[in-house]
């Protein structure tokens, strides 16, 4: 009998250890906490978007910035469809959003954890609530016992992500590379952004703006929320993951707060809302505009005395309003901390991993799954493709290589 033994019950060791106990070993999956797939459950903000329904594998491994062309054979061994096929088995019905975003139709994360789960037990795996720190710990000398390390990475240490995969793979002889905060809310300079915190804008133009190379690297269009240390939301942390060398004042967020109107329609309409109520004080005429709490930011930094009658307001002003309104800068300073953000960039060097079996190149018996390797997606489904991808590949491999 094929022994193996995974450690930690997220997405990536609930696939590896299902798809090697299918495959005919004698798996125990080790989980350091009572809640398994704890991390998973609140995926999402608790909808869990499981995976993006692109068919092109191309496209998938576009959408992971770091080391992508690694999960090639991950990817070919298990592609989208193959995730939603399965969950669709399992009884979790599943629904396309924006984006290709896939979600269950329940928009309820347990769900998913729960069907993985039970899709381990009823594969025969074997669960124990006990947290490994050492190889030794598992005789990982036997020869006769394989040992496929999916911890996850340091993010949300409240769900057990802690790092502890990354000494796991040290002990082996494996380098770590440098974990860093991905999928994360950013620091800004501005001071306004926490009298604005809670405001969400829900369809805002974004561009990150890189001052060291003068060039943009990101555009987006979407939701921003503002909070008391700067900014969040969904374009936030997808922007987050574009700048890998975060310097204070680097990086710019130019707003665009009309994304459907051109600067010109822009300007015809400022002049029907003002024709509209010609005597009223500017600092009151855009509040059909703009959503409250920001017209006080606005009229500051437009340069208009908030006391212009708006029939007062100059051409050339209205065109600095306008320019504002389609560009409205913030000032990127800092991510805010590991443990804020969704995934880990960092983690096991893939150049000491087989990307065809995910098995370590410098011991046969260990193998690796999800995000303890160093790779990261942008969001959209795409980091929990891999894990469902890696822990499949992990899981056929341990038996094959046996």
């Amino acid at each position: 009998m094929n022994n193996v033994i995974v450690i930690g019950a997220g997405p990536a060791g609930l696939m590896a250890a299902a798809t090697a106990a299918r495959a005919g070993a004698q798996v125990t999956l080790m989980e350091r906490n009572e809640k398994l797939a704890l991390k998973l459950r609140i995926t999402g903000k608790g909808r869990c978007n499981i995976t993006n329904n692109t068919t092109a594998l191309e496209q998938l491994i576009a959408n992971v910035p770091m080391n992508g062309r690694f999960l090639f054979s991950a990817f070919s061994r298990w592609m989208p469809a193959d995730t939603i096929e399965l969950l669709e088995q399992l009884g979790v019905s599943c629904k396309v959003e924006r984006g290709g975003r896939v979600f269950p139709a329940s928009d309820n994360a347990h769900d998913v954890a729960d069907a993985l789960v039970k899709y381990a037990r009823d594969s025969g795996v074997k669960f124990v609530h006990e947290r490994v720190t050492s190889l030794e710990q598992l005789r990982i000398t036997n020869c006769e016992l394989r040992i496929i390390v999916a911890t996850g990475g340091m993010s949300y240490p409240k769900t057990g992500s802690t790092g502890d995969g990354y000494a796991l793979a040290q002990q082996a002889g494996h380098t770590i590379v440098t974990p860093k905060p991905s999928l994360v809310p950013l620091e800004c300079h501005e001071g306004f952004c926490s009298r604005l915190s809670g405001l969400a804008l829900r369809n805002t133009g974004l561009q990150v703006w890189d001052n060291h190379h003068c060039r943009s690297i990101y555009e987006d269009q979407g939701e921003l929320l503002f909070t008391h240390f700067g900014v969040s939301g969904p374009m936030a942390l997808s922007a987050s993951s574009h700048m890998r060398e975060m310097q204070p004042d680097r990086y710019q967020l130019w707003l665009d707060l009309k994304p459907g109107l051109s600067h010109e329609k822009l300007d015809t309409r400022i002049l029907r809302d003002f024709a509209e109520q010609p005597n009223k004080n500017f600092i009151n005429a855009l509040n059909a505009l703009l959503p409250k709490s920001l017209v006080p930011v606005i009229v500051q930094h437009s340069g208009i005395a908030p006391g212009t009658k708006v029939n007062q307001v100059t051409r050339e002003q209205r065109g600095v309003l306008v320019n504002l309104l389609k560009q409205f800068t913030l000032t990127v300073t800092a991510f805010r901390p590991l443990d804020e953000a969704i995934i880990t960039s960092g983690g096991v060097n893939v150049t000491e991993i087989h990307p065809g079996t995910m098995q370590s190149k410098l011991n046969p018996n260990l193998y690796f799954a999800g995000e303890v390797i160093d790779v990261d997606a942008y969001t959209g489904g795409y980091n929990l493709q891999i894990a469902f991808a890696t822990g499949v590949l992990a899981g056929e491999n341990v038996i094959r290589n046996s």
